[in-house]
């Protein structure tokens, strides 16, 4: 059951694809049909799921599921994944790949392999209040909370020195 993204409470689990480029336009729009028609049919051993999802910064597609009616189950993830899969085809994207990085570079979000952002960290080209994006957010109140950040309050820090 497709519910709008902002009404789901905030221990709604959350699912971050990013994007390796950002979608034009016409391509937004087709992505948001595509996911209404996906999340209004999405379901758990039968069950309606009762499921958003946000786009942010024409690059991050979000899915948000309250578990407190339904929760997901082996399945109903696979039919996910394999959704977001179609899309990286239709669209040659790539939103699946977990070993890369995106951040702020002022109000552009700019997008890099985990490899290319270790040398700019040794390089300094990105520092430890450099925002990032912390794709491993489970729910929704760590989405408001803790998705961009400094590098240093994330993963990331890792990286800098």
């Amino acid at each position: 059951m497709l519910v709008n993204f902002n009404t789901l409470p905030e221990d709604s689990r959350v699912w971050i694809y990013q994007a390796n480029r950002s979608f034009s336009e016409q391509e937004l729009e087709d992505i948001k049909n595509k996911l209404d028609l996906f999340v209004t049919n999405w379901t758990a051993h039968g069950s309606d799921l009762q499921a958003g999802y946000d786009i942010r910064y024409k690059r991050f597609i979000i899915l948000g599921l309250n578990q407190g009616i339904a929760s997901a189950t082996g399945c109903s993830i696979d039919a996910s994944v394999h959704f977001i899969q179609q899309l990286e085809k239709e669209y040659s994207v790539d939103l699946m790949d977990k070993m890369n990085v995106s951040y702020k570079q002022g109000e552009f979000v700019a997008h890099k392999s985990l490899i290319d952002f270790k040398k700019m960290a040794k390089q300094r080209a990105v520092s430890k209040n450099t925002i990032v994006f912390n794709n491993l957010v489970t729910n929704i109140a760590e989405l408001n909370e803790n998705w961009e950040v400094p590098a240093s309050e994330s993963w990331h820090n890792r990286f800098l020195n």
